[in-house]
């Protein structure tokens, strides 16, 4: 079971089960535990391989054991999210850990991940259970609906999840919008029905001020 210790740190419950973390995000336990890191973050030679070609890359452990486990990365603040038998796609970096059971890939971003810095694909989780992901500063769970589409930063952009289709536009974002931007920039619409995961904070991306 995932639960929050505060906002920046997650519990993690085992009882003989598993979870993958990202490596070196365990910060303290209790019982007995054993970790074992997995090369590529993928699920088997295909994971790994695609995301040595794509340079989505994450390096990731699994903790196996009787108790809890305790996992943080950089003070970072952390969500929870249930998937049901549906996909999340989240980037790579803001991924903190998974049910074992849960299946891991890639998926092609196209222009997307290009101007966010963050390669052409990004990190997917499908299956049945809980992941955390994290954000710089406390994430927002926007939804998204098929009369509303939503325009995101793609600085801000974390994950997303539902029937979304995601177009990339360039040429325009809220600062040029307000007569404030300069150069190139760029902005996601996300159409649909479904979640999109946003922090209060814009990493640095590629074409200038997004």
């Amino acid at each position: 079971m995932f639960r929050l210790q505060g906002s920046r740190t997650l519990a993690v419950d085992l009882a003989g089960d598993a979870v993958r973390a990202k490596n070196g995000s365990m910060v303290a336990y209790d019982g007995r535990m054993t970790f074992k890191k997995m090369t590529g973050g993928g699920d088997g030679l295909r994971g790994m391989v695609t995301r040595r070609l794509t340079g989505e890359q994450m390096t990731v452990m699994e903790v196996t054991g009787q108790g809890t486990c305790y996992f943080a990365d950089r003070a970072s603040e952390i969500s929870l999210v249930s998937l049901h038998g549906d996909k999340l796609c989240v980037e790579a970096s803001n991924l903190l850990c998974t049910d074992a059971g849960l299946r891991t890939g890639t998926t092609f971003t196209g222009l997307r991940g290009g101007a966010t810095g963050n390669g052409l694909f990004t990190t997917t989780v499908e299956g049945t259970g809980q992941v955390a992901i994290t954000s710089d500063g406390s994430a927002v769970a926007l939804r998204v609906s098929a009369q509303y589409p939503l325009f995101v930063d793609p600085g801000a952009y974390i994950a997303h999840q539902g029937n979304l289709q995601q177009h990339f536009q360039s040429g325009v974002n809220f600062r040029t919008l307000m007569g404030e931007g300069s150069g190139e920039s760029f902005q996601i619409r996300f159409e649909g029905e479904g979640l999109v995961y946003v922090q209060p904070s814009e990493r640095n991306t590629i074409g200038g001020d997004v």
